[in-house]
């Protein structure tokens, strides 16, 4: 919903450019995509009554109600579907974010998605969306937009990685499917997003000359059937098995045809295959049509205006009064209509939330800057509680996963945990207060980074910093906060005379909605502030807070004794880290994606420019297919810096005894929400033992990795976060289902599982201890 760009003076690199070739093929809006009809009924399956009372409800509408209630209207809300005062419903109100309730005041920030996979906790997730969800709830928020799984990070540079959590599928499942069910356990609808194949920000929405004539469609994300199966499609489906209530369709075109009108992708892959019964929502403005959307899967457009992000000219809209008149003169079946509204509806009654559900906070209209109260054209009844206090005790969840995302890379000599220093000096912009206000919607210069930008951000009602939780521990601390000056200086000359015990270099890296990262290096001159640093101290760690992958061109110094990648914290960023720096937590984090050696080593980069004046020019071809991230090193037999799955910790740890046995399943192939039942059939249990052999209590993160043939060498399969005193050990269970051990056919158009599939389990993607075979 929003877009700027990185001020200049925040590259450190060349900006990547990746100009298409003249002779790309061009993929057109019409012809490229098999078309699926009619957009299936919902069947209510797994939500018990409250279909009835759907259908029910909709056979009280008349028709301009039913219009409204797929239309979206300037409001309080991100999202607002207006009240029906008649039949007692007050409306729906849609809020983002992925990370937090953005529009409001007195609710928290958690950690970015990206933070919540390297954790590889399923119960910290489940815990995180839980919290969310009463926040929403408490605010009177009826749907979170969020978890993501679009992007899932085919390129590094992608600008909304850091929303999601990690371009491995498997774990971008599991997370998407806790996160869902948390959110959901307090009676908010989730909504999960971008579907499908939402891969860049550049060139995602269509460009208009200044009297609003088209120059050229979003870009096209051209794949393969199987790719989008075994990558893309994966993780909605472990949603849609959750009883996601909603999912948004992306910006992009795939295969050539809009997101939000493409029949193949709503209504035979996510409707027909997996089984949704929900509704689909557009993103904001990425409804292009009337009829072509509504045939091709779309039940509802946001926020239902026209123009750039759907904010214009409100009432009018692709739907809306339109809707009125498909029906009236026989374009638009009534019981199609009725189906769009029954989808909406029946997770309504499902949660509960036609029940004792709290009222819109009157303060998110005031702060509500996307829709403000001079674009609405209907009013709506704002009597409730002003500016509630919505956070309860969620900053301890906060801090506890902030320090349990926080990977450690690098630790020579046991540099950390530190050892109580008297002295410590501290360096970065990413140290301090934020300069520019608690509510990042553009880099800043000065200040510490916990979230990124654009409509998955949060309004920072608290923040703890770095640098303030440091001096809290009663060290003397110098702080030296200008990054230009840290880097253009000898170091002896700001220090005073007598050596720090450690040095602190706090980086970060910017990134946002509707810009495509143009570097992977951290942001203001990071990598001379590390080299000045280090040419002093000694004793130089480093601390990134990041979106996700940076270059780490430093790494190998002998003076930098300590890395510690921090992601996107969330409010209490400065105690997370003070608590893993100091060895109050112990660090069990892992990376969610690969750290290349060379920028260069990438594949996947976003489509930049292009050489054609082609209104549908704009091409993203994903030749690699399933090679993305640790999937495409491994398959070139790349070196990397660090693996997909790394993370130190203070202790080790030990694996042993790996036991396969198969199970007898039933085979079922009945379509329940999230595809065939025999999908999630345990084939086979794997065991190990994992033993802490160090001094101090841990957790380790044993990982299941199967090899198929005729696929990337290895995909993750199965992960547990095991807690181990020292000397402890235990044993560790994991199931693998159908789907883990299948391939897509994409001549019998099903899984079919693979023969000679091989199971290596270890402590990271290239830390292999255990190997077997099914």
């Amino acid at each position: 919903m929003f877009s700027s760009f990185l001020p200049l003076a925040a590259l450190v690199a060349p900006a990547i450019a990746v100009v298409q070739p003249w002779n790309t093929t061009i993929v057109g809006q019409y012809g490229n995509v098999p078309p699926v009809y009619p957009s299936p009924n919902t069947t209510g399956i797994g939500w018990g009554d409250a279909l009835i009372k759907a259908q029910s409800f909709v056979s009280n509408l008349t028709l301009e109600e039913k219009s409204n209630m797929v239309t979206g209207y300037p409001g309080p809300c991100v999202g607002n579907i207006v009240a029906i005062p008649r039949l007692g419903f007050p409306g729906l109100c849609l809020q983002d974010g992925p990370l937090a309730i953005r529009q409001v005041d007195y609710a928290s920030v958690f950690p970015a998605g990206v933070s919540s996979a390297a954790t590889f906790d399923r119960e910290l997730i489940r815990a995180r969306g839980v919290a969310m969800g009463a926040e929403f709830r408490g605010k009177g928020a009826h749907v979170a937009l969020g978890p993501v799984a679009g992007p899932l990070g085919r390129s590094a540079y992608a600008g909304r990685n850091w929303e999601g959590f990690s371009p491995d599928p498997y774990l971008t499942g599991v997370a998407m499917e806790e996160t869902i069910l948390g959110i959901q356990s307090n009676g908010v609808q989730a909504s999960a997003k971008h579907f499908i194949a939402y891969e860049q920000e550049t060139q995602r929405n269509p460009t208009y000359d200044d009297n609003g004539v088209l120059i050229q469609e979003s870009v096209s994300s051209n794949l393969d059937d199987r790719t989008l199966h075994e990558l893309y499609l994966w993780p909605f489906a472990n949603a849609v098995k959750a009883g996601v209530a909603s999912v948004m369709c992306s910006y992009n075109r795939i295969n050539g045809t809009y997101a939000c009108e493409n029949s193949k992708s709503l209504n035979g892959l996510l409707k027909e295959e997996l089984g949704f019964q929900g509704y689909v929502v557009s993103d904001w403005g990425g409804t292009h049509s009337g009829m072509s959307s509504i045939e091709g899967g779309l039940d509802m457009n946001m926020p239902g205006g026209l123009g750039s992000y759907g904010t214009y000219d409100a009432p009018l809209s692709y739907f809306g009064g339109n809707v009125t008149n498909a029906v009236n003169n026989g374009t638009l079946e009534t019981s199609r209509l009725d189906d769009m509204i029954t989808r909406i509806m029946t997770p309504y009654y499902f949660l509960g939330q036609d029940k004792d559900f709290p009222s819109v906070d009157p303060s998110t209209g005031d702060l509500n800057d996307f829709l403000p109260k001079s674009t609405w054209v209907t009013d709506f009844v704002l009597n409730g509680t002003r500016s509630r206090d919505v956070r309860g005790d969620h900053a301890q969840l906060i801090r506890k996963m902030g320090s349990a995302s926080t990977v450690l890379l690098k630790n020579i000599n046991n540099a950390l945990p530190l050892k109580a220093p008297k002295s410590i000096a501290v360096f970065g912009n990413d140290a301090a207060e934020d300069t520019q206000g608690h509510y990042n919607q553009v880099d800043f210069e000065y200040g510490t980074l916990s979230v990124g930008g654009g409509s998955g951000t949060g309004r920072l009602t608290s923040l703890v910093t770095p640098l303030a939780a440091i001096k809290a521990t009663g060290a003397f601390v110098q702080a030296f906060l200008n990054n230009t000056l840290i880097a253009t200086s000898n170091i002896s000359s700001l220090v005073v005379p007598t050596p720090p015990d450690v040095c602190l270099v706090f980086l970060k890296t910017y990134a946002e909605e509707g810009a495509d990262r143009l570097s992977l290096d951290t942001d203001w001159n990071g990598n001379d502030v590390v080299a000045s640093v280090a040419a002093y101290c000694a004793n130089t760690v480093v601390i990134t807070h990041s979106s996700g992958i940076n270059n780490l061109p430093w790494a190998d110094h002998p003076n930098v004794t300590a890395i510690l990648a921090g992601h996107y914290p969330g409010e209490q960023s400065g105690n997370s880290i003070v608590d893993v720096l100091y060895g109050v937590v112990n660090p069990s984090a892992k990376l969610p994606y690969t750290i290349a050696l060379e920028n260069s080593d990438y594949n996947g980069l976003p489509t930049t420019a292009v050489n054609s004046t082609d209104p549908n020019a704009w091409q993203a071809n994903f030749d690699e297919k399933l090679e993305i991230d640790y999937r495409y090193f491994d398959a070139k037999n790349i070196s990397v810096r660090y693996e997909f799955g790394f993370g130190l910790s203070y202790t080790t740890f030990e694996l042993s005894d790996l036991k396969i046995v198969k199970n007898q399943v039933a085979g079922d192939e009945t379509i329940l929400p999230g595809g065939k039942v025999a999908l999630w059939e345990g084939l086979y249990n794997v065991t190990v033992n994992v033993t802490n052999t160090g001094e101090v209590e841990g957790a380790a993160v044993p990982q299941l990795y199967v090899t198929i043939p005729g696929a990337p060498p290895k995909q993750l399969r199965g992960f547990e976060k095991v807690n181990l005193g020292a000397g402890a050990w235990s044993n560790v269970d994991f199931v693998l289902m159908k789907r883990d051990v299948s391939y897509w056919d994409v001549v019998a158009q099903d899984w079919v599982v693979a023969d000679g599939v091989g199971v290596q389990v270890g402590f990271s993607s290239r830390d292999i201890k255990l190997v077997g075979a099914l």
